[in-house]
Parts: C-alpha cells; sequence; structure tokens
C-alpha cells in the first residue's frame, strides 16, 4: 500500500522546525511506537528543519504499511550529503534518503497498522494546538530530564551489575588459585610417587638380581650332587632311590631355568640389554634349533618343519639373543600343539628392509580377550591344557624385550581351535653398521626409544638430548655422523637449533633429519619425517637422503 500523507507542516522560519517536532512526535505516538522511538524521530526532525527550513520549505508525514515517513522539501542549494543535522538523524532513524531538493526519513513500524487508523491519526494530528517556541522547550527539557533519569537508572544497574561481575571475578580467582594449588601438590606428589616408583623398582630389579645370583650356587651345587648319586662311580642305589634323586634333579633344574628367566627378566627391565651383533647364518641357527628340540616334537605326531629364504639366510644380529626369542617361540609352539606341524619359516621383507621370521603352529589357539594379555610379566592364559604344561609366564615377555633391543618386534596372532602365529621383525643387516654415530634430539622419551631400535644395525652409537642445549653440548664433545631434530622441545626448540648449527662452522656440515609431528612447519631443504607411523626403513631412507646417499 501506498503511504497515506497524515499532515503537512510549512517550514518557513525556524520556529516552524518546532511544530515540526511536536507534529512528528505525535504521529510516532499515534503510529504505536514506543516512546524512545517516539523521541529519536522528534529530535531527527528537529535536527534536519534546523537544516532546510526557508522559504518555500515543507515537510510531510506520512503512514505507510510498516512505516512512518516523513519527506522534507527544501530549496538549499548545496548538497546536504554529510551535514551534521543529516548523519545525527542517519543513527536515531532507520534510514534517510537525500535527493535533490529532498530529504526522506523513514523509522520502522513494530506492528503492521489498520487501515482505519490513518484517518484517526490524521485527526488527532490536527486537533494539536499551534506550539509556541517556549512550550516546546519545556518539552524537550522534559524529555530531557526523563532520559537522565533513564541513564541514571541504567548507570545504577550497570554499578549493580559491575560489582556482581567483581564479586564473581573475585570468587573465580580464588577458586583458580586454590585449583592452581591443588594441581602444584598433586604434580609435586606425582613427582614424589614417580621417584618412589624408579626407587621401588630398582630395588626389586637388584634384589632378583641378588636373590637368583644367590640362588644358582646352592642348585648347581644340588644339580652336581644328584649326578654324583646318580651317575656311574657311585654307590649303587636302590630302584626307588634313583628314582627320588631323580626327581629331585629334575626339580633342581626346574628352579635353576626359573632363576635364570627373573635375573633375565631383571636385566632387560633395567635396561642392560646390549646386543653384541655378528654376522651370522640364520640356516645354521635355524638348522641347529630343529635338531635340538626336534626330540620334543614326536609326542603325537606333531612335526616340526622350517624353510629360510636365501635372501634372509645372513643377518648382522646378536646370536645368542635371537636363539633364545626363537626357542621360546618353538618351545610354546610344541607345547601347546598335540597334532599337525610347528613350522618356522624366514623371508625378506625389502619394502621394510626387515627379515620376518614366523612360528606357526596347529595348535589350541588363544582366545582374543588373552591374546592381548599374553604379553605380561607372570601371565598364562587359563585352561586345562595350559595346567598340565609348565611355564612361568615369563618367556613371551622376556622374548619381546629382546626383540625390541634388537631393534625389532615381535607380535602374536591367534585363532581358537585353529593355531597361532607368532611374528618377529628384525632389521636386515648382512654386515656392519653403516654409520658410527646418531644423535636424537627430542623431549619425548618414547620417541627417543623408538629411534633407538629402529637404528639398531644401522648405527653403533645412538646418543640422546632430552633439549636443543642438550644436543648441542653432545654434538661439541662428539660430533655425530647424522642428528634427528624435533622441531618442538624446552629451552632451545628445533628451528633455534638448526640456526644455532648454522653460525658454527663445524655443526653446520652435520646431516640433519627433521622428525616432528607437524611436518608442514618444517624448514625447507631439510630431509622432513613425520613422526605418524613412522617406519624403519622410511627414517634409514631420510638419513641416508641427508646423508647424500640414495634417495
Amino acid at each position: 500500500m501506498k503511504a497515506a500523507e497524515l499532515i503537512r507542516v510549512r517550514l518557513d522560519a525556524g520556529k516552524d522546525v518546532f511544530v515540526l517536532r511536536r507534529l512528528g512526535r505525535a504521529a510516532a505516538e499515534l503510529a504505536g511506537l514506543e516512546p524512545q522511538d517516539q523521541v529519536r524521530v522528534a529530535t531527527a526532525l528537529s535536527e534536519v528543519g534546523r537544516e532546510v527550513y526557508g522559504p518555500g520549505a515543507a515537510a510531510v508525514i506520512a503512514l505507510g504499511d510498516d512505516e512512518l515517513r516523513i519527506t522534507l522539501s527544501h530549496g538549499q542549494r548545496s548538497g546536504l550529503a554529510g551535514s551534521e543535522g543529516v548523519r545525527l538523524a542517519g543513527r536515531l532513524v532507520d534510514q534517510v534518503e537525500l535527493d535533490d531538493g529532498h530529504v526522506t526519513l523513514a523509522k520502522r513500524l513494530r506492528e503492521r497498522p489498520w487501515h482505519g487508523q490513518v484517518a484517526d491519526i490524521r485527526d488527532g494530528l490536527a486537533r494539536l494546538a499551534p506550539v509556541s517556541v517556549l512550550d516546546e522547550l519545556r518539552e524537550q527539557n522534559r524529555e530531557l530530564a526523563a532520559t537522565l533519569d533513564d541513564v541514571l537508572r541504567l548507570n545504577a544497574e550497570l554499578q549493580e551489575t559491575n560489582t556482581g561481575v567483581l564479586a564473581m571475578y573475585n570468587q573465580l580467582s580464588a577458586e583458580l588459585e586454590e585449583t592452581n594449588r591443588g594441581v602444584v601438590a598433586l604434580y609435586a606428589e606425582l613427582d614424589e610417587k614417580s621417584s618412589q616408583l624408579r626407587e621401588a623398582t630398582e630395588a626389586r630389579n637388584r634384589f632378583w638380581a641378588t636373590v637368583s645370583h644367590e640362588l644358582r650356587t646352592p642348585l648347581n651345587s644340588v644339580i652336581g650332587l644328584v649326578r654324583l648319586l646318580a651317575g656311574p662311580g657311585g654307590d649303587p642305589l636302590t630302584e626307588e632311590q634313583t628314582h627320588q634323586v631323580e626327581l629331585i634333579g629334575r626339580s633342581a633344574e626346574t628352579l635353576l631355568a626359573l632363576v635364570s628367566e627373573l635375573l633375565d627378566m631383571a636385566k632387560a627391565e633395567s635396561g642392560r640389554l646390549d646386543p653384541h651383533p655378528a654376522r651370522i647364518s640364520l640356516t645354521d641357527v635355524v638348522e641347529h634349533l630343529h635338531v635340538t628340540m626336534r626330540p620334543t616334537s614326536g609326542r603325537g605326531g606333531v612335526e616340526l618343519h622350517h624353510h629360510v629364504a636365501p635372501e634372509a639366510a645372513t643377518l648382522y644380529v646378536d646370536e645368542g639373543m635371537l636363539v633364545t626369542i626363537l626357542r621360546n617361540l618353538l618351545s610354546n609352539a610344541l607345547k601347546f600343539t598335540e597334532s599337525g606341524e610347528v613350522r618356522l619359516e624366514a623371508r625378506a621383507d625389502d619394502d621394510r628392509d626387515e627379515v620376518v621370521i614366523t612360528v606357526a603352529d596347529t595348535g589350541i589357539g588363544i582366545a582374543t580377550e588373552h591374546l592381548k594379555r599374553v604379553f605380561e610379566d607372570f601371565y598364562q592364559v587359563p585352561g586345562s591344557f595350559q595346567a598340565g604344561a609348565r611355564g612361568t609366564g615369563l618367556g613371551l615377555p622376556y622374548a619381546r624385550r629382546l626383540a625390541e633391543a634388537l631393534g625389532g618386534t615381535l607380535e602374536l596372532s591367534s585363532t581358537p581351535g585353529e593355531g597361532t602365529t607368532a611374528t618377529l621383525r628384525l632389521p636386515h643387516h648382512g654386515g656392519p653398521p653403516e654409520l658410527e654415530r646418531v644423535l636424537v634430539a627430542d623431549d619425548d622419551e618414547v620417541f627417543r626409544a623408538a629411534a633407538r631400535r629402529m637404528l639398531h644395525g644401522f648405527a653403533t652409537h645412538v646418543d640422546e638430548a632430552a633439549d636443543g642445549a642438550a644436543a648441542l653440548e653432545a654434538m661439541a664433545a662428539e660430533p655425530p655422523d647424522v642428528i634427528l631434530i624435533d622441531l618442538l622441545m624446552p629451552r632451545v626448540d628445533g628451528h633455534a637449533l638448526l640456526l644455532r648449527m648454522a653460525e658454527d662452522d663445524r655443526l653446520s656440515r652435520i646431516p640433519v633429519v627433521v622428525v616432528t609431528v607437524e611436518p608442514r612447519y618444517a624448514p625447507e631443504g631439510r630431509a622432513v619425517l613425520s613422526k605418524h607411523g613412522l617406519r624403519r626403513d622410511q627414517l634409514i631412507q631420510a638419513i641416508r637422503q641427508a646423508r647424500g646417499g640414495e634417495a
């Protein structure tokens, strides 16, 4: 619907602006606007009216479907765009339009007026008595006083709100400070518990080592005496005496094996497993195990088979540790297989530069819920078959620790009733290490340990630094062949470490591999690896690339 004219006002002189203000406010009130919006409309008309009044000037107040519109006509030659009155009016009403000789102000209505209201509003405006300047000034003063009261009220509410916010802030600050004290105390307690745990672990390891060592001597003596009694050259024994002596001997040998396992576990947990790699024939090792363990495989028609692929026949590894791992895996497979076969196979995985050795059996298998726990110390899978098999539950945990010490991994997969497969992965080296010394600069102890395992056999020495400052000290004492650098480290981070190295002629020549969780932030021109899912072959390839070797 087109806007309906409510009233027309002449603006020949300044006093007519007061009339326009009074009529504009009344029209806003009759159109249903709130008191604050009524004052805004009246003030906007007053500001623009003072800019345009003069001979021939006029204003038309009209009511549209959803807005109140006031159009002021004027004869000003200079444009009103940017004038103070128009700028202020633009802040008070919803829309200001400028045309040649016209200024239109619009204020949106909250509710759509009825068509019948237009005549009522027009009559209401016509009945307004002419207003004097003094009356209008008094009205404006009343409006100003009312506005001031509103401001004072809002200020009081704001002060009250500020008081509440300040009280809440003080309360939150006190709670946060108390929480921080609790966190600090918790960290201190955790540090203390960690120290106590380390001390307890060290004490336990010393205890096992000492007790195991002290037990070995009398057990060896018992075994020796049993052999003297039951062996040739001794006084003849009755059949029962011979049987009892043999029982004593077997029990002593069982105890000695248990003591040896405990001592080995103590060494593994204290980190004292120190491999001494050498070039060995995996074929000879496997054939020797086949011969020595074949007598135990005749029960129930269980067959023991092996196959070593030619490309995996030579390894650079600690032979004693490897034999211990394979003997443990074969012993378990034979122990829990009543019929069928146990098969040991070795092949080369060229993609990952590893030798993969599998020991698969057709035995009773392991349920999924127990498969996750077989590498826990002293854990034995429950069941009637297990009750008749001797064991301590230390074999597999110790075998895994040995595999990790050799830079490899040991995993099990199994299907109940069908069998179990143990998979041993070892670095594939046919000769001595390629590098003498590698430095790993990373504050993550877990990653440093993983890097040490992955570099086993590839580097003779793997040094560690927990931050950039420690790395600089280590490089100054013994420059490495290559350094692995993490970017996020305390004290001196990876970026700062690279800058310090670049400034030192001696350190700038050391090849660098950046290993980080955020490869996109790594500096350009460096070999860069992501920590997520990092494999040994990827790490070695990056090191060779950094040293200018094969990519």
